[in-house]
């Protein structure tokens, strides 16, 4: 005689949102854009890692991984019914979760740790501005500019990239900032390991942002440009 497994209920979701950053979008009321807010993960020592859906954050609880949870509650997830407790499975998901063990982290192994670069990372890096006019744009009307040129021996680094509007772009071309008579608002710099983390972060958390900003070093940058966002 077959017997009919019963289908695992949906995770139902009780969430509890603190306040994002000023650059970040309104969280809407929908269960799939409570759902998106990430979850930093750190190592057990409180370094920063990197970013977790609540898929991934839900596992390592499930896996017994996590050492210990802190940061304000996100939501509360529960599953199915345990056959012998009876009992309705329920994770409880923080803004922040430290994991057991000492993970590799590039940032504090290497000395020499430089990140990758991508655009959208550039872009935050210097706050959606040219680097030329001062203005800010959105992500479309933005391009990568190399200080100096690829055709003149640059290289496409941290330190030889900003953020320019593409009328500037254009009006540069293949010049040094000097030789085309324009001025850079702001020198390029590489990010460190937990500023790169910042920057890959969508819809960062207050208490996650403080918290990354606690490990950015004192004479960073990104320090000013936080402060611009939340304006």
């Amino acid at each position: 005689m077959k017997h009919r497994l019963k289908p695992r209920p949906s995770p139902t979701v009780h969430a509890a949102f603190p306040g994002a950053d000023a650059s970040a979008a309104p969280l809407a009321p929908t269960l799939s854009a409570r759902l998106s807010q990430q979850v930093l993960r750190t190592d057990a020592s409180g370094m920063p890692l990197e970013w977790l859906d609540y898929r991934e954050a839900v596992r390592l609880h499930c896996l017994g991984q996590v050492a210990y949870c802190f940061g304000t509650p996100l939501y509360s997830l529960r599953g199915g019914t345990n056959a012998r407790s009876g009992l309705q499975t329920r994770v409880e998901v923080s803004s922040m979760l430290a994991t057991r063990g000492r993970s590799f982290d590039p940032g504090s192994v290497r000395g020499d740790y430089v990140p990758p670069l991508n655009n959208e990372t550039l872009f935050r890096r210097d706050a959606h501005l040219c680097m030329y006019c001062g203005n800010r744009f959105p992500h479309t009307e933005l391009s990568r500019d190399h200080v100096r040129p690829l055709c003149r021996g640059g290289r496409d680094t941290w330190n030889n990239v900003v953020t320019a509007c593409r009328r500037c772009n254009n009006a540069k071309a293949s010049c040094t900032p000097e030789q085309a008579g324009m001025q850079l608002i702001a020198v390029p710099f590489t990010p460190t390991y937990a500023e790169y983390i910042y920057l890959k972060g969508r819809r960062v958390l207050a208490d996650q942002m403080q918290y990354l900003l606690a490990h950015f070093p004192r004479q960073s940058p990104l320090h000013a440009r936080i402060q611009q966002w939340r304006q």
